[in-house]
């Protein structure tokens, strides 16, 4: 599929045509399969890039990183500390400094209100690299990992995801899902479903794709039949702590474990994270969430998480590819 996407920002999924979108879905599998055979082509080179993180991130970072590498393109990695963007500057300020000596920029922060500002003010291509609203790069490399591990074009793939889905991932996917006219469902309480606006957006998108929207309390009607089980963690540093304990309780009942994933009646159904996971006790916030409610496992249990059903490092590798096809359709030669 031929689309030509250059010079384009790359902010949140419904900027896209559901064809724009499919087609660096097809670029994504295109430079992976390149990179494999040893026939990869640059082109990127000379080209420099900035990343701007105002949170942290391993790979989101590493992606980008390793995905201009190796397409030939320099990169400057500014942390929390390293910008003065909503510091001592205003976003519209930053990018127009930096527009003026990168040829593209990505952004990880909190609101979308920030990326969107980059974007109206930059003159060269913006990336959402994640906002508390969108994760676009997570959802595109998630389109490419399902078709990959599933042989299934994404109008005929089925996917669940669980969980707290008021935020990025349960936006991103809801909306990817529909772009890709997907079956697509959401399964969370009813406090913790995706907005009213957003659900109508992804049914509107749906009606023109053919996509199968279902909103859902119900855990097994949610994951029958689904060929993957996405999940998030519930929790984020930087949160007010004293509302960890509600929500881990409130979302227990959404914890992918065996059982769940044999609830899908689905044997070959894949589970899937974008990671980080508290799957064990071995990471500071899983032991802070143990001594407050008990729990030695949040969102998945770590026999799923190890199963031979986890696809999540499959995954992660795939943000590397469906990143560079972001970057090589916005601003390669």
């Amino acid at each position: 599929m031929t689309i030509d996407l250059h010079g384009r920002h790359f902010l949140k999924e419904v900027d896209f045509t559901p064809d724009e979108w499919r087609s660096l879905v097809e670029l994504t599998g295109e430079l992976k399969t390149a990179r494999r055979e040893g026939r990869e082509r640059r082109r990127l080179e000379g080209l420099n890039v900035a990343l701007l993180f105002e949170k942290t991130s391993t790979r989101t970072r590493s992606a980008f990183e390793v995905a201009a590498h190796q397409q030939g393109a320099h990169v400057t990695y500014m942390d929390p500390s390293g910008s003065q963007i909503s510091h001592k500057e205003s976003a519209a300020d930053t990018v127009r400094v930096l527009g003026r000596m990168f040829d593209g920029i990505e952004y990880r922060g909190s609101r979308q209100a920030i990326v969107e500002t980059m974007g109206r003010y930059s003159p060269v291509p913006v990336w959402n690299g994640l906002t508390d609203e969108w994760h676009p790069t997570q959802s595109l490399c998630d389109a490419f990992t399902m078709q990959e591990a599933s042989g299934k074009d994404g109008h005929d793939i089925s996917f669940a995801f669980l969980g707290d889905a008021r935020f990025n991932m349960g936006n991103s996917l809801l909306t990817m899902g529909a772009i890709m006219g997907s079956d697509v469902r959401v399964v969370a309480p009813r406090a913790f479903q995706p907005a009213a606006d957003l659900v109508a957006r992804a049914q509107r998108l749906a009606e023109r794709t053919g996509a199968r929207i279902t909103i859902t309390d119900d855990l097994a009607e949610g994951v029958r039949g689904a060929d993957f089980v996405h999940t998030d963690v519930w929790v984020s540093m930087g949160e007010d702590k004293g509302v960890w304990a509600e929500r881990c309780r409130a979302l227990a009942p959404y914890q992918v474990s065996t059982r769940v994933m044999e609830m899908t009646q689905n044997p070959d159904a894949r589970f899937m994270h974008c990671l980080p996971a508290f799957h064990n006790l071995e990471t500071e916030v899983g032991r802070q969430v143990f001594q407050m409610t008990g729990m030695r496992e949040l969102e998945v249990t770590d026999e799923v998480f190890e199963s031979k059903a986890s696809i999540v490092f499959d995954q992660a590798e795939n943000r590397m590819h469906s990143i560079k096809a972001v970057m090589v359709a916005t601003v390669g030669r």
